[in-house]
């Protein structure tokens, strides 16, 4: 029997396992590039603006990257995504400026751009339905793993090597991930042919197309909006964790950084929880506990004046994160048809990018003119409202059936 439910897993596990090698790439790239722009500069300032390309960057490429995505082949896109993102890697440390830095982060977060979604599209079309939910956990605790993993090899690479080396070991990654999609199926090789070529005509027609499924699929907008809530709140949290850790709650910087491995431990141990338990929890359990304790997590943050309290709310929010994202993710794959996920995904990721900006420099601005603490407060209460408000979606009577019919397919 165990045999049985583990048949049809030999592509799935390539996958996950090039997906899991591009995150790892990821964290070592993230630590590794934010070390050498405050080596170059000594300047706090520069490297806030590495927290700032990113989204930007998203931004510009995420109003059309979505149409070239539902035309493209997806397995081939994300390969020369990850060939893109390790050449460009590998050039960073020949870079003679901050600028040139830039410029490439710029680069390199475009073809993030075009990754993340393309991604999701094939992992819903390459994995039966009744195989997502697992794949989801399976993916929460590799990006978990990742999380404790990759800045452990950037700091390792760090003392062996340099920054320089940390960084050409991130472009192999990227290359290795890269090969192994290669031997992944096309499985999307004809399933383009119905769609004008790529324009301007076509993309603000993409546009419209995207805005008729989101007016027939009401309640999935109210879902997709609270959870842009959650995001942007928690982000803009994220943003000022170092400053209110040291200056509101008082942290030494060893003890802040153990305090980062702890909650990287939390997370690695609730992804696992998730992966061996994806099969006994519902869509509505993973969504509805794990956004609740996440929210919780932070609210406990927010009112932390000691270690021990901010390590209990870091615990939970990491313990619960990955619950909350394979709930989702598994609900987003069953209500978003394949056939535009690529447009719905990227567009969505607009507004995710946008508000995640607005909402670090508006959080950077109360924290000056009010308290960092009461921002931070705020903020806490906002993620919890949105998680209510995603709740009683979830419990709506129509919006309930369509949850049911998700776990008859998928549970």
């Amino acid at each position: 029997m165990r045999k049985r439910s583990w048949r049809g897993w030999r592509f799935p596990t390539m996958l996950l396992t090039a997906m899991g090698l591009s995150t790892v790439g990821d964290f070592v790239y993230l630590v590794a590039i934010n070390l050498l722009v405050l080596e170059m500069t000594n300047s706090a300032a520069a490297v806030a603006g590495l927290w700032i390309a990113g989204p930007a960057a998203a931004i510009f490429t995420r109003f059309w990257a979505g149409s070239l995505i539902d035309r493209a082949n997806k397995r081939r896109l994300m390969i020369w995504t990850d060939v893109i993102r390790g050449v460009l890697v590998a050039v960073i440390p020949f870079m003679p400026s901050v600028w040139g830095i830039y410029a490439l982060l710029w680069l390199i977060s475009m073809a993030k751009s075009f990754f993340s979604p393309a991604s999701l599209t094939y992992i819903t079309m390459l994995v039966p339905e009744e195989k997502r939910k697992r794949f989801n956990s399976f993916y929460s605790l590799a990006s978990s793993g990742a999380f404790v993993v990759g800045p452990a090899i950037a700091g390792v690479l760090f003392l062996v090597g340099s920054i320089d080396m940390a960084i050409w070991v991130n472009a192999v990654t990227f290359g290795l991930s890269a090969l192994i999609l290669i031997w992944l199926p096309n499985v999307d090789e004809e399933k383009t042919a119905g769609l004008n070529p790529l324009s301007w005509k076509a993309i603000r027609g993409d546009f419209v197309v995207v805005m008729k499924f989101g007016r027939k699929q009401s309640l999935f907008l109210y879902v997709l909006l609270f959870n842009l809530i959650i995001l942007i709140s928690t982000f803009a949290m994220d943003a000022q964790e170092v400053v209110f850790a040291r200056q509101e709650v008082g942290l030494r910087e060893v003890n802040y950084s153990l305090l980062i491995s702890i909650t990287g431990i939390g997370a690695v141990l609730g992804a696992a929880a998730v992966a061996s338990l994806s099969e006994k929890l519902s869509v509505k359990q993973l969504i509805g506990g794990g956004f609740g304790m996440v929210a919780l997590g932070y609210l406990i943050y927010a009112f932390s004046h000691s270690f021990t309290m901010i390590a209990a709310g870091f615990i939970l929010l990491g313990f619960f994160h990955a619950s909350a994202s394979t709930g989702y993710t598994t609900w987003y794959q069953h209500m978003v048809p394949i056939s535009i996920m690529g447009r719905v995904t990227s567009l969505y990721g607009v507004a995710v990018s946008f508000f995640q900006i607005l909402f670090v420099l508006g959080a950077g601005f109360a924290a000056d003119l009010f308290s960092l603490r009461l921002t931070i407060i705020v903020l806490s209460f906002l993620c919890l409202f949105a998680v209510f408000g995603l709740i009683a979606m979830m419990v709506h009577p129509e919006q309930r059936k369509v949850f049911e019919l998700e776990m008859k397919k998928a549970g």
